[in-house]
């Protein structure tokens, strides 16, 4: 499943913590927007992270399932380039 998650985190020392928790589950494809491929134990995993991170009475987390059929007709303009990750081996 895909998980399109933003944030909007009041200090920067917790931005920056969530952003770190973000880099390690997804893809950055704004500032503070991820998208991550995840099974849903591993979203579990990594939303509880996300928690631990935030302040819950300053910062806003949100999280937006998209399913296979609504993500082959996501609409995009401009210069932005769908990111992916890629593996190298190295031999």
């Amino acid at each position: 499943m895909t998980y399109l998650v933003a944030y909007d985190v009041c200090d920067v020392k917790r931005l920056r913590h969530i952003a770190k928790v973000c880099e390690d589950y997804g893809l950055r494809v704004q500032k503070s927007v991820f998208e991550a491929e995840l099974e849903p134990e591993s979203f579990k995993t990594f939303w509880a992270e996300l928690g631990s991170e935030m302040e819950p009475n300053e910062d806003f987390l949100v999280a937006y399932v998209i399913c296979k059929s609504c993500l082959q007709r996501v609409k995009t303009k401009g210069v932005g380039v769908r990111p992916e990750k890629v593996i190298c081996y190295v031999i």
